[in-house]
């Protein structure tokens, strides 16, 4: 079966062997249920446009049916390695000769981003729904931490009184941030391709309505060329992940931190836990390094699509929808591989609560509620005040004195001028640790009634991200067996 009038000799081998092959293969892994899905799709617009009959549809349709990786190779002489062809032959080869208007004004072009768009929207939906799974586990976890101490830190340095449940809520939110954001993605590309021909669209009678609707999309792509010239989508997709990666990132090294010796504030099973070949006594935690390592190829694989598209025409270009993009998969396999990393690690994290404590109890971390206290019952400008409580945690500290060994002559000598009322229970509130984590009220503080709210807020949302991402992947298999069904209808009527 000739492919073409213009082009006589086969692909060179250095073509076969190192673009055309390995490329045929990845497809096949990826792309293959989007290319078999689209041609039943276009039997049946040929089917409704009069162009072929039920019986040519019933047959083309079973045809079609058996194609899966173990009966399409890469064969430069019968399909020049191309999925399309492939396809296409092994159809012409079955035991019904199709019809000759089989395959009218098409092209692979459109078939070429519908496939790539349905593999990758898939694939979205599912990495909502790890991220969303993610999210619940650390949200689960937080809620059994709200009321214990611990050190919060800015610039590297113990700053106020935290506690584990509201800094794994400050997780949740990032994480049900960036679930939202992969959603409104996926809904955003959800157009179908299929209509838009070559790039300026086709000649026949075609229902893009239709079409979209049996492949499960939202709507049909408004303009032919951007329907082929653009992976805009695929760097939408890329770029919120890597964004994710990034924040995924800074929480691991947190994590990491923590586990070490110097912090000791978390701990990991032994399971999670790596041995040193030289020093028996060490446990060490090498999934928190594989998942900020991991997280780092997120952006580095973005970076990657951007570069493939960068400076190219807007136009329908190899360069564009097959070589900027192959790594896309290995980009969205990674993001999975580190969700599912991340969501056990979550959930066997183990907060050491006296070591917390006694590190809130040795730092004069109720500096800012000192200074507080003094402005808003002693009456002390807000600056000033600043002065004063700076003053006694560095006296304090010098003297080698812990913030529950209270000076209140100390205060007195500092504030002079001013009427201090009660300044020993001013010093008690201000260094108590469990005082401390009570007066921050605002919403969204570490308080734990503040937290606990968030906590019941956040996982309302997750539960609807949840029921999107199911219903997406049900809408999917639906439209699916709705175009199977179609076809053997038209069997039937054989």
């Amino acid at each position: 079966m000739k492919l073409t009038g213009r082009i006589t000799a086969l692909p060179d081998d250095v073509l076969r062997e190192e673009i055309l092959d390995p490329q045929f293969t990845a497809e096949a892994r990826t792309l293959l249920p989007g290319y078999v899905a689209i041609e039943k799709v276009l039997i049946l617009e040929y089917l409704r446009m009069g162009l072929i009959d039920p019986a040519s549809a019933a047959a083309l349709g079973a045809r079609l049916g058996e194609v899966d990786q173990d009966r399409i190779v890469a064969d430069s002489a019968g399909n020049l390695s191309d999925i399309a062809f492939a396809i296409e032959r092994y159809v012409q080869d079955g035991p019904v000769t199709p019809p000759g208007t089989w395959h009218v004004d098409r092209s692979r072009n459109d078939l070429q981003a519908c496939a790539q768009l349905m593999y990758a929207r898939s694939r979205v939906v599912d990495l909502v729904g790890a991220l969303t799974m993610l999210a619940r586990r650390a949200a689960g976890v937080a809620a059994g931490w709200t009321r214990t101490p611990m050190p919060g830190y800015t610039h590297l340095q113990a700053a106020q009184i935290v506690t584990p449940g509201f800094y794994l809520a400050a997780f949740v939110e990032e994480t049900l941030g960036a679930a939202r954001q992969l959603r409104a993605t996926h809904d955003a590309v959800n157009q179908c391709p299929l209509g838009a021909g070559a790039m300026a669209g086709q000649e026949l009678d075609w229902d893009l309505d239709r079409m979209s609707t049996l492949l499960a999309f939202d709507r049909p792509a408004p303009h032919a060329l951007v329907a082929v010239a653009s992976r805009g989508w695929a760097l939408r997709i890329a770029g919120d992940l890597s964004a994710y990666g990034v924040v995924l990132g800074r929480f691991a090294t947190d994590l990491m931190a923590w586990a070490s010796g110097a912090y000791g504030f978390v701990d990991l099973p032994d399971e999670l836990a790596g041995i040193s070949s030289a020093m028996p006594q060490k446990r060490n935690f090498p999934v928190l390094e594989r998942i900020r390592g991991r997280s780092a190829h997120l952006s580095a694989l973005h970076l990657d699509l951007v570069l493939g598209q960068r400076g190219t025409p807007y136009a329908n270009m190899v360069e564009v929808s097959k070589e900027a993009g192959t790594h896309l998969p290995t980009l969205l396999t990674t993001a999975a591989s580190v969700l599912r990393l991340a969501t056990t690690v979550v959930g066997n994290l183990r907060f050491l609560p006296d070591r917390m404590r006694m590190l809130c109890e040795r730092d004069h971390l109720g500096g800012f509620r000192l200074a507080n206290l003094l402005a808003l019952r002693a009456g002390v400008p807000w600056r000033s005040a600043q002065v004063i409580a700076g003053g006694y945690i560095a006296e304090a500290v010098s003297a080698g004195r812990s913030p529950a060994e209270r000076d209140v002559a100390l205060l007195r000598r500092l504030a002079e001028g001013h009427d201090l009322v009660d300044p020993g229970d001013m010093l008690s509130e201000a260094f108590d640790v469990d005082s401390g984590l009570a007066a921050k009220v605002s919403p969204g503080s570490t308080h734990p009634v503040q937290v606990e709210r968030l906590l019941a807020e956040q996982r309302s949302a997750l539960d609807e991200l949840l029921a999107w991402s199911h219903a997406r992947q049900s809408n999917v298999r639906t439209a699916m067996s709705e175009l199977d069904r179609l076809l053997r209808g038209a069997c039937d009527a054989v």
